[in-house]
């Protein structure tokens, strides 16, 4: 795990790439990437209070979209910097950064639970989806030492830009209508959505995996072996 290569193919990476080194570059010596991987965590859990506060006063809801976008700074400007001073520190690196990552998940996916905006089953289950579809990828990680952080183009920039434009359209209306028979919670439709594109990606992405692991390590050819007894003379 101290060897593994980045592969990030989302809509985004690329000027997402050349904004974070050119951040990476301006930012104080004093700022360490140990900064920025605490003011994600701490960003996380700001958006998922934000979620559970607006069931009482719907402008928390602002609270989410700035914790988020402090979210994205930290979370992906911490590896960058490290990378662009030659300070990186590999296996302490991409252990804390996605342990504290699992942990800001569970917070957020907590405080949309308690927002009223979202069924707490449901959130409960994208909680659950999200963590299978990460244990997929560390182990992913492991066995091919390649980190892929993106599937169809959608990384987690996207996902936060996604989920900031959907605490922006709550203030308008918190429900969506299915050709004018069904109405469903804005938030339940798009978690249900985020489950069925996280199980696609998994199912796709164990396939795809197991088959080049196949392919790498076939299944040994089991030879038969005639035991001969020695026969009374």
């Amino acid at each position: 795990m101290a060897e593994h290569t980045r592969e990030h193919r989302s809509f985004l990476a690329v000027i997402e790439k050349r904004a974070l080194i050119a951040i990476a570059g301006r930012l104080p010596a004093a700022i360490h990437s140990d900064h920025l991987t605490a003011l994600a965590l701490l960003a996380m859990a700001t958006a998922g209070a934000g979620f559970a506060l607006a069931r009482w006063d719907v402008r928390s809801l602002w609270v989410v979209v700035v914790a988020l976008a402090l979210n994205w700074f930290g979370d992906s400007l911490d590896g960058t910097v490290a990378r662009v001073r030659k300070v990186e520190r590999p296996r302490y690196g991409f252990y804390v950064d996605h342990v504290l990552d699992i942990v800001g998940a569970t917070l957020l996916f907590a405080g949309l639970a308690a927002s009223g905006f979202m069924t707490p089953m449901i959130a409960l289950a994208m909680l659950v989806a999200y963590l299978l579809v990460s244990g997929e990828v560390f182990l992913a990680t492991s066995v091919h030492g390649v980190f892929r952080m993106s599937f169809s183009g959608v990384g987690p920039t996207e996902l936060r830009i996604l989920l900031a434009i959907g605490a922006i359209a709550l203030f308008r209306d918190p429900h969506v209508e299915l050709g004018g028979l069904v109405r469903l919670r804005l938030f339940d439709f798009g978690g249900l959505i985020a489950i069925a594109g996280m199980v696609v990606a998994l199912t796709v992405n164990v396939v795809r995996n197991a088959r080049a692991l196949a392919r790498l390590e076939p299944r040994p050819v089991q030879r038969s072996v005639r035991l001969q007894a020695d026969l009374p003379t």
